[in-house]
């Protein structure tokens, strides 16, 4: 037993290095598949009709979350919150338009020059589907920080009206927004390469969208934690308001 492993070792190490990666996946005919009448490529289309009923639904969930009762108070303090964080969202793309120039150096470097199998269109492909990656990550990135701000407002008028469903349910469906949303754009974009891009590109397509879809999370990831220390200096208020409600009655 040994010996064979030993050998099944060997042999791997020997053998030649495999000359491919994503970029050169070629996607095989969809429209040639059928599932109980459907093709492949009308199945995927359908798809997409999926993904409008979720940012339908990420949409509604965001003008509910809106229209909720929030103290005049602590919607001020939200609203301050919010352009505190539309400031940073700002600097943070400028940031990632610096950090995309030295992203994109590195992909026509290593796709252009040091590989031996990509055109000059492949490279194009790859960057210009990075810069898709990196906008859909950082709209979901701003559209999360907004309905945020509203929620916290939200959540903190249903405490003091004590409401405790309230308080959980609209963290929570604040948070369905967001995800769906994200997953709905996500696939929206993945299906418009399946679907409309040659199968030649395809894995330049997923390449350069993973690329900047990783970019861009970065943008998400650290203005989330922004909003976080911004919403745990909400505390203060809260316990204010609840003490003049005390006062009150």
């Amino acid at each position: 037993m040994l010996f064979f492993g030993a050998a099944a070792v060997s042999l791997l190490a020997f053998a030649p290095a495999a000359q491919a990666s994503e970029a050169d996946l070629t996607l095989p005919n969809l429209g040639d598949v059928t599932f109980r009448g459907i093709s492949g490529n009308l199945l995927l289309a359908l798809g997409l009709i999926i993904c409008a009923l979720g940012l339908l639904f990420g949409l509604v969930i965001f003008y509910q979350i809106r229209n909720l009762p929030a103290h005049r108070s602590m919607r001020e303090i939200s609203e301050l919150i919010w352009q505190t964080c539309k400031t940073y969202l700002l600097q943070q793309g400028k940031f990632l338009i610096l950090l995309w120039v030295f992203i994109a150096i590195v992909i026509g470097v290593y796709f252009g020059i040091l590989s031996d199998n990509y055109t000059a269109v492949k490279v194009l492909i790859i960057l210009l589907f990075s810069i898709v990656g990196i906008l859909g990550s950082y709209g979901v990135a701003w559209f999360g920080i907004r309905v945020n701000t509203y929620a916290n407002s939200r959540t903190a008028f249903a405490s003091l009206r004590g409401k405790p469903y309230d308080i959980h349910a609209i963290p929570m469906r604040s948070g369905m927004s967001v995800g769906m949303m994200l997953i709905s754009v996500e696939l929206v974009i993945m299906l418009i390469i399946l679907i409309w891009i040659p199968r030649d590109y395809a894995g330049a397509c997923f390449i350069g969208f993973a690329i900047g879809e990783s970019l861009g999370a970065a943008a998400l990831r650290i203005a989330r934690d922004l909003h976080q220390d911004r919403r745990h200096r909400l505390r203060p208020d809260e316990d204010r308001l609840q003490h003049q409600r005390r006062r009150r009655s």
